[in-house]
């Protein structure tokens, strides 16, 4: 049995969703409420392969959200992700993906070091970021869609902005190793990492944000956007792919013009619907075959009987892993979502 770990966007998402699912004590309730709010299996899930292979699943719902970082909240923050793990192994859960922010605050905060919770020892080899599947279904939107667009990679700037992140550093790899890409520019905050990663990869070019944007083709978008930041879509280059991999997913809200195309990134589409509700919750715009890449790769994993922490720790993905599960993904039917046709 696979698991997912996930969390809602906002407070007034959880409100909300805490109506339609049924907990009405939830649904009129703060932060403080949340921040106390055990996890709970909201979801049971059946997956089938395009082997005809059949896999179960749960979903736990970690009543995490992103207003515990935002208020200061970070001990309600880590103790809802280390509860939610403890939950899944309890239940005899066998790999499960730390979806969201749960795979963020579990590295940024150190929690390898919280092995105990209460009565569990946490066993971390049942549990996976599922960062290496999205750092490889991202680099597919990248080849992909820039065809779909008519932007050739072999002339193309691809600027990755979070480019030493866990998954933006995989995503600078693949890139650097799997393709032909003209030129590649690399935004962070941290100039020691890039001038670490500039090294490790032998080019790419470090750059602030403003000076960056306006010279991609292609840009990938997997850092957190500060509050009140915004980008004018007229000092992009026209057509321009933007790869939303951030989450929530809300830059094709905030940019719209014709000439920019915005793709949720690090989401793929089953072949085969799956039974379960809680694409709906999240909103995915087809609920029954569009999912998470990082949940995806938990599924992969239980089809495959890897129980093992395929992903974990920063900045440890390879592209021959990045290689490993993406073939594992052709072979269960996930296929990266692309740029809708006009």
């Amino acid at each position: 049995m696979f698991g997912l770990i996930g969390h809602l966007t906002s407070l007034e998402h959880a409100q909300e969703v805490a109506r339609d699912l049924g907990y009405p004590e939830y649904a009129d309730q703060g932060l403080d409420f949340w921040c106390s709010a055990p996890p709970q299996i909201v979801d049971n899930i059946k997956v089938t392969s395009i082997t005809g292979q059949i896999i179960e699943g749960r979903y736990v719902e970690s009543c995490f959200l992103p207003e515990m970082l935002a208020y200061r909240r970070i001990k309600a923050a880590m103790r809802k992700i280390l509860n939610a793990m403890a939950h899944a192994q309890k239940q005899g859960i066998k790999i499960t993906a730390l979806g969201g922010f749960s795979s963020i605050v579990f590295e940024e905060f150190n929690l390898h070091k919280h092995r105990q919770v209460r009565n569990i020892q946490l066993e971390f080899d049942r549990f996976t970021t599922g960062n290496t599947h999205t750092a490889y279904v991202i680099c597919r939107q990248v080849e992909l869609a820039s065809a779909q667009l008519g932007i050739e990679l072999s002339q193309a700037t691809v600027a990755v902005c979070g480019a030493t992140g866990d998954i933006g550093s995989a995503v600078c790899r693949w890139l650097n190793t799997k393709t032909d890409v003209a030129s590649l520019l690399m935004i962070a905050r941290n100039q020691e990492r890039l001038q670490a990663l500039q090294s490790d990869l032998g080019r790419g070019k470090i750059m602030g944000l403003e000076e960056a944007l306006p010279q991609a083709d292609i840009i990938v978008w997997v850092a957190s956007m500060r509050k009140g930041m915004e980008i004018d879509p007229k000092q992009l280059k026209q057509p321009c792919l933007l790869i939303d991999g951030g989450y929530p997913k809300n830059m094709g809200t905030k940019i719209s013009h014709p000439g920019v195309h915005v793709l949720k990134g690090g989401i793929v589409e089953h072949s085969l619907d799956i039974d379960w509700k809680i694409m709906n919750i999240v909103r995915m715009a087809v609920p029954g075959r569009q999912l998470f890449a990082c949940f995806a790769e938990s599924m992969l994993l239980e089809f495959e009987k890897l129980y093992t922490n395929f992903s974990w720790g920063r900045n440890q993905i390879t592209v021959e892993k990045m290689e490993q599960i993406g073939k594992l993904s052709v072979k269960h039917g996930f296929k990266p979502l692309l740029v809708e046709e006009c």
